[in-house]
């Protein structure tokens, strides 16, 4: 049976040859220790993703975003269909909706390729549907945001990848 430091020590070793920055924190009681580790992504700058090490398995959880302002059926199809393409983590809500990406790892699954494999697809799945959970869930709010910066004139920088969203009133000719 492969122990808790064991997975630790994979886990942290993994993070290190990764060159991946990470924090480790023990529990109350100093034997379910909990690895977070800083995903670097393009479209979401940063995934803190928690490895939290038990007796039976490792937990996989990753934040994507807080809950959806609008369009909540449009956002959970969208994690629904995803699911299905995603491997060892798969969306969910928690108890206020916010969407997290979730796993779990089974002790003896828990091996540099591996611990490699589900954390690459963490990355992936955020910095791939990052925007698009963005757009359904919050284009009223980014549509509100562009008015707001264009009226004062501020930096649209960060969200011109939400340039399409933008009505042109004046050109329906």
């Amino acid at each position: 049976m492969t122990s808790i430091a064991d997975m630790r020590k994979t886990i942290e070793d993994t993070l290190t040859e990764g060159d991946l920055e990470y924090a480790v924190r023990e529990d109350d009681h100093g034997n379910h220790p909990a690895v977070i580790v800083a995903l670097p992504g393009e479209r979401k700058l940063k995934t803190n993703t928690l490895l939290r090490i038990g007796d039976h398995a490792v937990r996989v959880e990753a934040f994507v975003c807080r809950r959806p302002d609008e369009n909540h059926e449009g956002v959970y199809r969208f994690m629904l269909r995803r699911n299905r393409k995603l491997y060892g983590v798969a969306y969910t809500l928690d108890k206020v909706g916010d969407i997290y990406l979730v796993g779990r790892m089974a002790p003896h699954a828990v091996t540099t390729e591996e611990v490699d494999l589900v954390l690459g697809q963490v990355l992936q799945a955020v910095d791939a549907d990052f925007n698009t959970l963005l757009e359904l869930g919050f284009r009223t709010s980014i549509q509100k945001e562009w008015e707001w910066r264009v009226s004062r004139g501020e930096s649209l920088k960060n969200l011109k990848a939400f340039e399409h969203l933008i009505d042109d009133d004046g050109d329906d000719d």
